[in-house]
């Protein structure tokens, strides 16, 4: 039997729970079923809200027409980067195509609720990398936060279905990717922004310098490849899907002039910089100064944010890379915003968050209100031109509609006579750009060519000169000029300014 030690011998001493640091590690997370079911159905609905506008048109601006064409153009039997081009990678124009075969080829709701389940998407994935690394609470706010900030842009930019907002959960999806170790994954989903459009590559980098940062030399040796081989793969496959050559000359190499060219319009191009910052700044007003106090008294704890700040960094890269700075190119900077906003905010007491996060809803609110009155001149004027298109065609006829508006094409339902859908294309003019590189010497290499035996093998019925004055005025341009009055007559009067040809008798 054991022998009790005599009443005067020492006694160890008991032992005590060591205390934690509440700032080392996030906050209990709950259940995680009951936490997203509770979750989830609030960001589908901020997300739907936000973007009720969006059903209201079928275009906000040209690119949704463009893809709108693009898309018709596919399903009447098309080949990407050869009859139908444009200067984007294929992923947008596929899905476009997909949701008119599946849903009816004038219905343009279907578009409208991709562009709805983005952003749900997106903030699902940031509030699921917030959670990880800060908490319950802080996936809430990344969430929330990221779908009030989403369209505080004008309009155009706010509500249209661009590739910038399908390309976003691709790159929340990188980072998460990495964040969790995932490498292969994380190079997929890097694929899947470069597919949709080819700045949303930029993610790479924060991907990359997770990796290293969190790799030993053996494990780098296994895990890069797995990152690599997870891009390669996607793109490869969509490469080799369409037209090896042509995808490279359209998406990589052809478009030289277009992305590094300024032109004179230095002044122009900076107040739409100027404008945008300014109204990204105001969707984030409320935000912004609890955030700039806590970074500055360095109450951001737990992690590093070095990964962040070099996603955000490589996001601003991608905005500014071809000096054009639309709006809509900044909503690739919203991600890594709301995730180094919710990292400030997370030191706020719960009803002092909530007083900070209404500034932004306010905000938002008004953007959305402004969205179905803001006034859209180049709709309407895109409206009048294809009615009077109807008015001079008829439905089987082919036209080519010299300008910068594809929506035409669709809004006045003929097909277009040209793979090139806008004048952009053959003469370098986009954006404001109008300097002297614009011109037949500075389109697309061997676009003029292609489109000479376009108008001689299939000349349209209708030529539409929507230039207005511009520096791609068929004036600016000899093999234009020819055509134009070696085979066709131009009618009486403009529409909205634009002048109508109809072919000659005996052309």
């Amino acid at each position: 039997m054991p022998v009790e030690p005599p009443s005067t011998a020492p006694r160890p001493a008991p032992v005590r729970p060591v205390p934690t640091r509440r700032s080392a590690a996030p906050a209990a997370a709950g259940p995680a079923s009951g936490y997203w079911r509770r979750l989830l159905p609030v960001l589908a609905l901020i997300a739907l809200t936000v973007r009720l506008p969006s059903f209201l048109l079928p275009f906000w601006s040209p690119d949704e027409g463009y893809l709108a064409v693009q898309a018709r153009m596919l399903a009447d039997g098309g080949e990407l980067y050869e009859t139908v081009v444009d200067r984007k990678t294929p992923l947008l124009p596929l899905l476009y195509e997909a949701a008119f075969t599946l849903f009816g080829d004038q219905s343009v709701h279907a578009v409208k609720l991709l562009a709805v389940t983005a952003q749900f998407t997106t903030a699902v994935l940031l509030a699921a990398f917030a959670r990880h690394r800060w908490g319950d609470r802080s996936g809430v706010t990344a969430g929330v936060l990221f779908l009030l900030i989403s369209v505080g842009f004008v309009p155009q930019d706010g509500q249209a279905v661009t590739f910038e907002v399908v390309m976003l959960p691709f790159t929340a999806a990188a980072v998460l990717c990495a964040d969790r170790g995932r490498w292969g994954a994380a190079g997929v989903a890097v694929a899947g922004a470069f597919l949709t459009k080819q700045t949303g590559g930029a993610v790479l980098v924060p991907v990359l310098w997770m990796l290293w940062r969190t790799s030993g030399r053996a494990a780098l040796a296994t895990r890069l490849p797995c990152t690599v081989i997870g891009f390669a793969a996607p793109v490869t496959a969509a490469a080799l899907l369409t037209d090896p050559a042509g995808f490279v000359f359209w998406t990589v190499t052809g478009s030289g002039s277009y992305a590094f060219s300024l032109g004179g319009s230095e002044l122009y191009v900076l107040l739409r910089a100027v404008v945008n910052t300014l109204l990204l700044g105001l969707c984030c007003a409320g935000v912004l100064p609890p955030v700039r106090r806590a970074l500055r008294a360095g109450r951001v704890t737990g992690r590093p944010l070095t990964d962040l700040w070099i996603w955000c960094g490589a996001s601003a890269g991608a905005v500014a890379v071809g000096f054009h700075f639309y709006g809509h190119y900044f909503q690739q900077l919203l991600p890594p915003v709301a995730l180094l906003a919710t990292a400030a905010l997370r030191s706020l007491r719960r009803e002092r968050l909530r007083s900070v996060l209404a500034v932004p809803a306010g905000v938002c609110a008004l953007f959305v209100l402004w969205a179905p009155f803001a006034p859209r001149p180049e709709l309407a004027h895109a409206a009048r031109v294809a009615a009077a298109v109807r008015q001079h065609s008829a439905p089987a006829d082919r036209v080519l509609v010299w300008g910068i508006h594809p929506q035409t094409y669709r809004l006045a339902d003929r097909a277009p006579a040209s793979r090139y859908l806008t004048a952009g294309l053959l003469t370098n003019f986009s954006g404001g750009r109008n300097g002297p590189r614009v011109g037949e010497a500075y389109g697309v290499p061997g676009a003029w060519r292609v489109f000479t035996a376009e108008m001689r093998t299939r000349p349209p019925a209708l030529i539409v000169d929507d230039s207005r004055g511009k520096p791609y005025a068929p004036e600016h341009l000899p093999t234009l000029r020819r055509l134009l009055a070696g085979s066709y007559e131009r009618l009486p009067g403009t529409v909205a300014g634009a002048v109508f040809y109809v072919r000659s008798r005996g052309s």
